[in-house]
């Protein structure tokens, strides 16, 4: 009598199963409550936006970007502006020489599908930095912050490197710490006399074929010779209030509606109106 029955391992297992159904509902539901949304491509919620370059550069056209539609109080044009885009200089103006140079774009308005651009920046590409660091020869930098006439202030960051001269023996040619601080003294004037007395947009015309660069080069060529002189650089440190007139100026939006010739040439007696009234003034005087 001192011997119990032992359970089988099989009806233990059923009953550890039937206290876990009867004590835990969700199991005999199906699941978690509310199940798992089924996920649609999100590229099924998105729209193609054309992007319009300033005049300043060649190609208007240079590009499109995706925003998602809009649905609700997420508008899609407001989810566009202030969106900032990295394009080539080569591309903008159909010119491989420019190639080293990276423009930012800022989109500051949508009309229709078009998104019109101001210009946010300009950056030397890496390997064109890279490959004008040489041994033996002095790397001067400098940088100066300026306010274009338009209310623009602008940061620029310049590089410029010291040149052997064509009779030098010597295999260096090394600045004195006194000439470096001429010099950096030199260029910081330049460029805030350069950037502080345009618009924008002129400073645009003046960084693209390095005008900037080549003033310096020329006025310190006193204390220095320099080459390879470039604007590295140039950041928008601070935005006027924004107006669309200016943007529309910047852009010379006029659809491409320039109006057409004239097809009926004018009559004899139209034309000689004007110079008839005018000759009777002049006879009454």
């Amino acid at each position: 009598f001192w011997l119990k029955p032992l359970a089988t391992e099989t009806s233990e297992k059923l009953s550890c199963a039937a206290m876990a159904v009867g004590k835990n509902k969700r199991l005999t539901k199906g699941g978690k409550k509310g199940g798992k949304k089924k996920q649609g491509d999100p590229f099924m919620k998105k729209e193609w936006y054309d992007i319009k370059a300033p005049t300043m550069f060649s190609t208007r056209q240079c590009g499109k970007t995706l925003v998602t539609r809009t649905s609700g109080t997420k508008i899609a044009s407001e989810a566009l502006k202030g969106r900032v885009l990295e394009l080539n200089l080569a591309d903008l103006n159909n010119d491989e020489d420019q190639s080293y140079k990276k423009i930012k774009l800022c989109i500051e308005e949508i009309q229709g599908r078009n998104c019109l651009t101001d210009f946010h920046g300009m950056e030397l590409t890496r390997d064109k930095q890279c490959a004008l660091i040489r041994k033996g020869q002095t790397l001067i930098e400098a940088h100066a912050d300026a306010k274009t006439t338009d209310g623009f202030v602008v940061r620029l960051f310049v590089i410029s490197f010291t040149k052997r001269r064509a009779d030098q023996v010597k295999s260096n040619c090394y600045a004195r710490s006194a000439q470096i601080r001429k010099i950096r003294k030199k260029m910081v004037e330049i460029m805030t006399k350069e950037a502080g007395t345009v618009q924008l947009r002129e400073l645009v015309k003046k960084l693209i074929p390095e005008v900037i660069g080549k003033e310096i080069e020329k006025q310190t060529q006193g204390i220095f010779p320099l080459k390879d002189t470039h604007i590295r650089k140039v950041k928008i440190i601070k935005k006027p209030k924004f107006d669309i007139t200016k943007l529309m100026e910047l852009h010379g939006d006029g659809d491409g509606d320039a109006g057409v010739t004239m097809v009926v040439q004018e009559s004899e007696e139209a034309q000689n109106l004007l110079t008839a009234s005018a000759a009777a003034v002049g006879d009454d005087e």
